[in-house]
């Protein structure tokens, strides 16, 4: 992106600076409702796509002064005359019968009861809005439903002008969902702010608030302030190249340093106060936050701070807890306490992911907890960690929240689940009466490619387009209809950013696409992507306008020009015998994948690349049927540095006419450095040769990296 890198720290709290934040988010981030553009006023440019629309004829003008009348009281009127006088310059008034001709009014007909369970409950989120050229009227039974109510209002103002319309209106999930990793790269509170404003306006209502990771602890805990004075800052803004360096190393925050100009100190932490703050604005928007503290994986920074929680008790040695020492439940529930007082969601999300697992093999404390309690292997020592901390939750009113490996093992009997790595762990746990939020990387990771990689900034992994998102559908069509559907509570996009560090990039990479997941997540009856993207053009241009760095989709160039259609050769078809295996985790088709005609896209994990890790790397034979001439064979192999996938060290082509005694007939060695951004490789081999079977050969430049290759094209036609 060529953004210089920043050294970021703590908001402050002092008045003027709140001031100012405020300023900055009702002057710049959402002038939405008063941008004006030159366009038809149109009902259907909202996102999300309302339930029921009826046009009718003029439009109702938004006079100067105009203010509004509502019968909410108390604490729902406060918030409510906040968010209206300062993001929508209408101030209301509470009355308890507003009058029929008031031009403006919200009316709520639900019980404090209802609005309660309103977050949980897609019936009470619902609202009706009539527009006529005299007045506006939305009426729903919970403030949670008139405040959505608003934001469709706001996206059909154009110009202080807002159609005629009459709409009925009410979500399909009740989780509509993003999550922003915070650790890798830290986000001050008003770069989270304006996030949360994005969220409202397109109806989301979860913001999963990633806190603790490896690049940095970002919340304050009082009880152990190791966490953040040690943690939650490090000697390198770059993440990768922190994470990959030889003395990677956390710093105390620069202000106990003597001397800390001139480093590259990149990180930050949340105080208690800072999160106070944000939960109460997101509380504004009705959005509830949920945080996550990783466990008992992903914890370097935490090992790195109180080393005897560790089992090897010394930093830089593992990323696991130790879940056989005692200590580690005191400190977990600890943290989790201060966690409960500051946060009031119904979930703790507590990760759950990736956990190594390697010292509990070897720690005594470790063996001895899994002979005490007879568990068979460290998959089921981790079911023992969680189900332990899930009861202290339970406990304490809350319930456990974490990523589908806390599946493995014995899945907590009150857990619920977030599939993350595909479809299949969350319909498995929904089968089994648990509730799920979808988020599997292929569909919801935020931080993959969008367009063309060559092109676009440094992300991660894999490639999702706008519309491969929007076409996604949490609940597969064969479920319909059936029980499984009441567990399945919502869908949830997810940016990573390991890769990402300025916020301009981290926009960049949210919209348009959380948009498409905004859709998902709310509408029942979709009306296809081709409407939907026009609908993304005018709202990226809001966005734009309202001072976000949002991609353009009409400057897409769309998915990689070779894998739009069956490339035509005389191996398609033929059958392929495998002397290399491939991971069963990216088979794509199976045995025919390289020879079914199909290219790859620019992403490893649309089910077209076929990826290869073991120590033969590619060793395929394709049976042409019968001695033909060999004119040209053609391959393509990706590399992608920040997925550990490279281009072969060499590349060996072979033939044979009995299937016994096979000739190399080229070996070339691409050349292609590890560092190398996004590429991929072409190999191409022309000659004239006679022969039934072609064999080509690809071996790795390193023991862990990935090799991936989607067609073995012989004699293109």
């Amino acid at each position: 992106m060529g953004h210089s890198r920043l050294i970021h720290y703590r908001v402050s709290h002092h008045n003027d600076t709140i001031v100012m934040i405020k300023k900055v988010f009702i002057g710049a981030a959402f002038l939405l409702l008063s941008a004006s553009i030159i366009q038809p006023v149109s009902a259907q440019s909202i996102i999300p796509q309302p339930e029921s629309i009826t046009r009718q004829q003029g439009t109702f003008t938004l006079a100067k002064g105009l203010q509004g009348v509502t019968n909410l009281k108390g604490e729902d009127f406060k918030i409510l005359n906040q968010y209206t006088s300062d993001v929508m310059n209408i101030p209301f008034s509470s009355v308890k019968n507003p009058a029929a001709d008031a031009p403006l009014r919200l009316i709520c007909t639900g019980t404090a009861q209802e609005a309660a369970m309103a977050a949980d409950c897609v019936s009470l989120q619902g609202y009706e809005l009539n527009v006529t050229p005299t007045a506006v009227t939305i009426q729903a039974r919970t403030p949670m439903g008139l405040f959505y109510g608003l934001q469709t209002l706001r996206q059909l103002e154009r110009d202080r002008q807002i159609p005629c319309v009459k709409i009925t209106d009410t979500p399909r999930f009740a989780y509509r969902g993003l999550m922003i990793d915070c650790s890798r790269h830290f986000w001050s509170s008003d770069e989270i702010k304006k996030q949360l404003d994005a969220m409202a306006y397109f109806k989301l209502d979860r913001f999963h608030w990633h806190l603790t990771d490896g690049g940095g602890w970002r919340m304050e805990v009082k009880q152990y302030p190791r966490l953040t004075e040690e943690t939650a800052y490090r000697t390198e803004s770059d993440w990768t190249k922190w994470w990959n360096g030889k003395n990677r190393q956390y710093s105390p925050d620069p202000r106990r340093l003597v001397c800390w100009k001139g480093m590259n100190i990149h990180g930050g932490y949340y105080t208690q106060d800072d999160i106070k703050e944000i939960v109460d604005y997101a509380a504004a928007r009705h959005i509830t936050i949920i945080p996550e503290i990783e466990m008992p994986g992903h914890s370097d920074e935490v090992v790195y701070a109180y080393p005897e929680l560790s089992c090897t008790g010394k930093p830089y040695t593992q990323s696991d807890l130790c879940v056989g020492k005692e200590q580690t439940y005191t400190f977990m529930e600890n943290v989790l306490k201060e966690v409960m007082q500051l946060f009031p969601s119904k979930y703790i999300h507590i990760g759950g992911d990736e956990a190594e697992r390697r010292t509990w093999k070897t720690c005594p404390d470790c063996q001895r907890v899994m002979k005490d309690y007879h568990l068979k292997d460290v998959a089921e020592l981790q079911s023992h960690f969680t189900h332990r901390i899930e009861r202290f939750l339970n406990d304490n009113g809350r319930k456990l929240l974490g990523w589908d490996e806390i599946m493995e093992g014995t899945l907590a009997p009150n857990a619920a689940v977030m599939s993350w790595r595909g479809t299949e762990a969350g319909l498995t746990a929904a089968k089994s009466g648990h509730h799920v939020v979808m988020a599997p990387q292929e569909f919801c990771y935020l931080n993959m490619y969008q367009d063309d990689p060559m092109t676009e900034p440094k992300a991660q992994g894999g490639y999702t387009r706008l519309e491969k998102t929007y076409n996604y559908d949490p609940i597969p069509a064969a479920y319909k209809g059936t029980s499984l559907e009441k567990y399945i509570d919502g869908v949830q996009g997810c940016v990573w950013t390991e890769f990402i560090e300025e916020p301009d990039h981290l926009e960049y990479m949210i919209y348009p696409r959380l948009l498409a997941l905004a859709e998902t997540g709310w509408t029942k009856q979709r009306t296809g992507y081709a409407d939907f993207r026009q609908r993304v053009i005018t709202a990226t241009d809001a966005l734009k306008r309202a001072g976000y760095n949002a991609f353009d989709i009409r400057k897409e160039k769309g998915a990689r020009p070779e894998s739009r259609s069956i490339v035509q050769h005389e191996g398609l078809g033929k059958p392929v015998t495998y002397l290399g295996r491939y991971a069963e985790k990216y088979r794509a088709e199976g045995d025919s994948t390289l020879t079914n005609g199909l290219c790859g896209d620019w992403g490893y994990l649309e089910g077209r690349w076929q990826g290869f890790i073991d120590s033969t790397g590619v060793d395929v034979i394709v049976d042409m049927g019968k001695v033909t001439d060999i004119k040209d064979v053609e391959a393509n192999f990706m590399h992608q540095l920040e997925a550990v996938i490279y281009v072969p060290n060499t590349i060996t082509l072979l033939v044979s006419k009995d299937g016994k005694k096979f000739t190399t007939i080229d070996e070339t060695l691409p050349g292609i450095k590890t560092s190398s951004d996004y590429l991929v490789y072409p190999y191409r081999w022309k000659g004239s040769v006679r022969a039934r079977y072609v064999r080509l050969k690809a071996t790795s430049r390193e023991p862990d990296a990935w090799i991936f290759t989607d067609e073995i094209i012989i004699n293109k036609k």
